[in-house]
């Protein structure tokens, strides 16, 4: 698809399309921003996809052929969260930025404290705020270990240890987590991170920076 420029409507708002799972962080961040309402138009994607990355690149470049007209500038909420640089691919059509880093984990943690995390257990399972409140529907019942628990020992056999990665302070999430981490058998390590850089999505925009809050 060729667009021409010159007929965009310059007052529409800019495109930040990211995964279902950062949904709650995007808003409270528009919330306490109020002014991005009048600039951004925050879609997201289904957070299941959080399992099937297979699924990332395909499903943002439908969007994107839809609706990417629309907008003079894209933001992806999306780090390359194991697409293995399929996504690049498709936001290089649409002249789209994402937000550095392999995943999550890495840019809610900052790549240099996650290279650190990796380094002391290579077998680590992260959890982030929207993984620890939803943990039953999308890690248990989404990978069918409800059904199937023999199913534990093929995803997790070579896991050690469970970081949760916080956004809030949020004392029942932590004990949930903790509660996980026993669960599955895994040492457990807390660290309130924040939204990390999570608010690249609005660059050039005067924002405030995300409160930690519960």
């Amino acid at each position: 698809m060729i667009i021409d420029k010159k007929n965009i409507d310059k007052t529409k708002k800019r495109l930040v399309l990211g995964c279902g799972a950062l949904v709650y962080d995007l808003l409270r961040l528009i919330k306490q921003n109020p002014s991005l309402s009048d600039k951004v138009n925050l879609q997201c994607l289904p957070a299941s996809w959080h399992n099937s990355p297979q699924l990332i690149a395909p499903g943002v470049e439908e969007y994107l052929s839809e609706n990417s007209h629309l907008y003079e500038e894209i933001y992806i909420a999306y780090a390359d969260c194991g697409t293995g640089g399929a996504l690049d691919r498709v936001l290089e059509k649409f002249d789209a930025k994402r937000i550095e880093g392999a995943h999550c984990y890495e840019f809610f943690a900052g790549t240099d404290v996650f290279e650190r995390l990796s380094e002391e257990e290579l077998g680590t399972f992260y959890l982030t705020d929207y993984l620890v409140k939803n943990f039953n529907r999308i890690m248990i019942k989404g990978l069918g270990l409800d059904k199937h628990p023999e199913l534990f020992e093929v995803y997790f056999k070579h896991y050690k240890k469970l970081v949760y990665l916080a956004q809030t302070e949020n004392e029942q999430w932590q004990k949930d987590a903790q509660q996980y981490a026993k669960d599955f058998g895994f040492e457990y390590e807390y660290r309130l991170v924040g939204t990390g850089s999570l608010d690249v999505v609005f660059e050039e925009i005067d924002i405030q920076p995300l409160e930690i809050k519960d």
